[in-house]
């Protein structure tokens, strides 16, 4: 099975319509999304020969930023819109 990667290109494509002072954060682990901050973006080869850029998060020891905020996660599809259960009507003081 083959994946579709995202290219340089497109991946500048993307950046050129957000705020260029905004800080650059990884979105990582569907299962227990975490924020990390970039530090590098590095140039390599693959098997196959192709190059490959990785962007990488930094050593320091507050690279990971916490949780990655629900509204993100859910843009991403790792977890579902969550809901405020419904109200229940309230009792009086009387106890009806």
């Amino acid at each position: 099975m083959t994946h579709s990667e995202m290219t340089v290109g497109e991946l500048i494509d993307l950046l050129s319509g957000c705020d260029r002072s905004a800080p650059v954060r990884q979105a990582m682990n569907p299962f227990f999304p975490m924020a990390h901050r970039l530090a590098q973006v590095v140039q390599s080869v693959d098997e196959t020969g192709r190059p490959v850029v990785y962007l990488a998060e930094g050593r320091d020891e507050d690279t990971q930023l916490g949780n990655v905020p629900p509204e993100v996660a859910v843009a991403l599809a790792w977890q579902g819109p969550v809901q405020a259960p419904p109200r229940r009507p309230r009792r009086s003081a009387g106890g009806k």
